[in-house]
């Protein structure tokens, strides 16, 4: 591996921030506890082991992309070797490499299970040398903690040092600090790099003559919060080296939390389908639970194998995170979203109206707290996270039998994402 470097130093001493980004994470871990996979085409499945959701270079050189089904893969890279997701064990790969960073900076956001923000102005500090050389100590740091390449980016915001971190990888180390050498840049990189630009941004960009960073840094001010609201602006403020977006070193309250996904084998079976109701209500109390949080109306979301796409709210009687008031809920909202006789592939369960638990206001007919949910919890924190489900689940006993089901991204908790 290669570390390598672009350094540019100015005589005053503004905002510097890090970003730390792991290079193929899922597989990455995966190497770490299987060294024989290094240097083979590796591809990650998710928990139904029917998608490819993470893939190596070799792999990727083959023409495999993420979320192709396997047997799709495999025509492409015959020869690849693939492992269903951990989410469990990559989580303690996460933490160690959160904990490195934190020895470090005093600043840390912790942006996602494979990536962080952080100030860096500590770094010559910490490791004692100058910033190109404290950036790939800490590179190098990282490596012998953890066994998990990174690539860092060092600049201005937090919007540049992503764009930095992003250009070398894999194992890539960019620090870029003079305001000149920004500009230079932002002219290589196109606003299809840009965190926070989609497709639709991506269009009226283009239909306006926006095609690389230059561009976008280069327009406007109003133009570009015209054009794409103060999300846009605060983009155009930070590609122009000036931090408008600050590092969160605690994940702001959510403003929904949801639980469920695709259900693997489409079905069209009504006692699979409430199985599977019940087991996202269970996961949603459960996330609920951990943050705090009670709510006030549940919405859930369908889509056919068809691609027909539709959704139901209701609104709950009280504020509650209570198994025993949202199941009734969720089921009584599944016959009105659900195509009778229609195969289902994906379901999302979606708890709204978030209030954090204690600050609400009493109903004069509010329940107790049930009795049965909260023992489920004690026995299940200490034996086994669905040693104790509900009978409800018993038609997806094929499901519970995968340990690759038991845990997943959305029960990394802390991090900004998922």
């Amino acid at each position: 591996m290669v570390c390598v470097c672009i350094v540019i130093l100015t005589g005053m001493t503004p905002t510097i921030i890090g970003h730390l980004d792991a290079d193929c994470f899922y597989v990455s871990a995966e190497r770490v506890r299987f060294p024989h996979l290094r240097g083979q085409p590796v591809g990650v499945l998710g928990n139904q082991g029917a998608c490819v959701i993470a893939k190596s270079y070799e792999m990727k050189a083959s023409g495999v992309s993420t979320g192709m089904p396997i047997w799709d893969a495999l025509k492409h890279c015959p020869d690849a070797i693939f492992v269903k997701r951990d989410f469990r064990w990559y989580e303690v790969l996460s933490r160690r490499m959160l904990s490195a960073v934190k020895e470090v900076s005093p600043t840390v956001e912790y942006y996602s299970i494979d990536e962080c923000f952080f100030d860096a102005g500590t770094l010559p500090q910490s490791f004692g040398q100058s910033m190109d050389d404290a950036a790939c100590a800490l590179q190098q740091r990282m490596l012998k903690r953890t066994g998990v390449p990174v690539s860092l980016g060092i600049s201005r915001s937090k919007i540049l040092a992503k764009l930095a971190s992003d250009a070398e990888k894999p194992f890539g180390c960019t620090v870029l600090l003079d305001q000149s050498e920004i500009q230079d840049y932002l002219k290589r990189q196109t606003v299809g790099e840009i965190t926070g630009i989609g497709r639709r941004s991506l269009s009226k960009l283009a239909s306006c003559g926006i095609f690389t960073c230059e561009d976008f840094a280069n327009a406007n001010r109003n133009f570009i919060r015209k054009l794409l609201t103060v999300k846009g602006e605060r983009i155009w403020l930070e590609l122009r080296g000036e931090p408008a977006i600050p590092i969160q070193t605690r994940r702001p309250m959510h403003k929904c939390v949801a639980r469920g996904g695709s259900l693997g084998r489409a079905t069209a079976d009504r006692e699979r389908l409430l199985a599977w109701v019940v087991r996202n209500v269970e996961r949603l109390v459960e996330a609920l639970d951990t943050n705090g949080y009670v709510c006030g109306r549940l919405t859930m979301d369908l889509q056919h194998k068809d691609g027909t796409c539709r959704s139901k709210r209701a609104s709950l009687p009280e504020d509650t995170a209570e198994f025993e008031l949202l199941a009734p809920t969720a089921k009584a909202l599944l016959p009105c979203v659900w195509i009778p006789g229609q195969s289902v592939a994906y379901m999302h369960l979606i708890a709204e109206r978030l209030r954090v638990r204690g600050i609400r206001q009493l109903s004069l007919f509010q329940s107790t707290p049930a009795r049965v949910d909260r023992l489920k919890r004690i026995v299940n924190g200490k034996i086994g996270r669905f040693a104790i489900r509900s009978g409800d689940t018993l038609a997806l006993d094929d499901v519970y039998a995968d340990e690759a089901n038991d845990y997943d991204i959305c029960d990394v908790h802390g991090k900004m994402c998922f």
